[in-house]
């Protein structure tokens, strides 16, 4: 039988390995998300669902999704 080569000898070294040259371009998401105003959990919270209206809604929007 013949003996295994070294799996090293079949793979480059990772030096030589290089990462191509891309570039992408530049979004401007970063920008929009600057301008807008911080979110404010305690307005949200007061403004939102009680326990009660949280749950109608709930079964409301699963039978809708449903098709009962």
């Amino acid at each position: 039988m013949n003996s295994p080569k070294k799996k090293s000898e079949n793979i480059e070294p990772l030096s030589k390995l290089e990462e191509p040259s891309v570039s992408y371009p530049v979004s401007n998401a970063k920008k929009e998300t600057a301008s807008k105003p911080a979110f404010d959990f305690d307005t949200e919270f007061e403004n939102g669902f009680t326990l009660e209206e949280a749950k109608a809604e709930s079964i409301k929007r699963i039978r809708e999704w449903w098709g009962k």
